[in-house]
């Protein structure tokens, strides 16, 4: 072997072996034919060995051309491999995840996940925008982030869902409990209040006739009589859907996107309310009291468009280990 092998050509050699011809080589690699003929003879001088023969008005390979070729697809992806590894890791020196995410997962899990991201990989920066699945979504479809962090309330659907995940590689991040919240109530004997919380604050007023569940609910028909309070669009959609299934239109007498709000509102007594596990975890007030209503969900899910970039991979796989965390608290607790 005269001279070293050029990885140009053996990719010309590999095209010519897969194809079937040295035109169609040249289409695939969209170069002129008469090139790929150049690059097919350089490779045979510095192979120093015939890698080709005339076959009536094409080429056929010859065992050395064979053997070459076979081991020129290996060699070029080892090659492209290296390069592939080699970008991962610059981008993880210098690179840029970008998150879309609802404000309780802001609140909560993102918070942890870039901490560990930028404790790992210094270089690395993450821009983060608030917005509610939906419009994460467009974002996500827009190029305009990476990574759309969104729920889905997975048992009951309804028209504010993100209809079509198909589009899109899923990757679940955690379940969470929907949650009863209705107002603490004292026990006039004992002054503490029940289900076990801490007392309310006695700047919030505490009527006797305040909205509260019984203290055994079995679904949600038993709360058929009270006042709602609804958390944002597809929160609304939701607590309706469930309420329907229950056999009862709820009377909805506030609406909010603010889960501090809607905390404070059904301290005050003026209504009962359904709230996800994360703005429970981000924010409670002790004037209320929950209870995880039997077999409500709300599943988180990341969604990438194919397969994310190093620095997105790198905040996925910790928002996910952050996930896990949490829903294992959840469990335990």
């Amino acid at each position: 072997m005269s001279a070293e092998l050029d990885l140009t050509r053996l990719r010309v050699l590999a095209a010519v072996a897969r194809t079937g011809s040295v035109t169609a080589a040249a289409r695939e690699l969209h170069y002129a034919q008469p090139s790929v003929s150049h690059h097919l003879s350089r490779l045979e001088a510095e192979a120093g060995i015939p890698l080709l023969q005339r076959a009536g008005r094409g080429v056929r390979l010859t065992e050395a051309g064979k053997l070459l070729a076979s081991r020129a697809e290996e060699i070029l992806g080892r090659v492209e491999g290296a390069r592939r590894e080699l970008d991962a890791l610059a981008g993880l020196r210098a690179g840029r995840a970008r998150l879309a995410a609802f404000p309780s997962a802001l609140a909560t899990l993102v918070p942890e996940a870039v901490r560990q991201l930028t404790r790992d990989h210094p270089g690395l920066s993450v821009g983060l925008l608030e917005a509610e699945p939906l419009e994460a979504v467009a974002a996500l479809s827009a190029g305009d982030v990476d990574i759309a962090l969104v729920f889905e309330h997975t048992d009951v659907r309804h028209t504010r869902s993100v209809e079509d995940l198909s589009r899109f590689q899923v990757t679940p991040v955690m379940d969470e409990a929907v949650h009863l919240v209705s107002a603490a109530t004292s026990d006039p004997e004992d002054d503490h209040p029940t289900h076990g919380l801490a007392s309310t604050p006695a700047d919030l007023p505490r009527a006797r006739d305040a909205v509260t569940y019984p203290a055994q609910v079995d679904g949600l028909a038993a709360l058929a009589d009270a006042e709602w309070i609804a958390g944002c669009e597809r929160c609304r959609a939701d607590l309706v859907a469930r309420c329907s299934a229950a056999g009862f239109a709820p009377r909805i007498a506030f609406e909010t996107d603010d889960y501090v709000a809607v905390q404070a509102l059904v301290a005050a007594g003026t209504g009962v309310s359904l709230l996800p596990g994360l703005t429970l975890r981000a924010h409670r007030n002790p004037g209320i009291t929950t209870r995880p209503l039997d077999g409500a969900v709300r599943q988180i899910l990341a969604l990438t468009l194919g397969e994310p970039s190093p620095p997105a991979r790198e905040l996925l796989d910790r928002l996910v280990a952050v996930g896990r965390e949490v829903g294992e608290q959840q469990h335990s607790g």
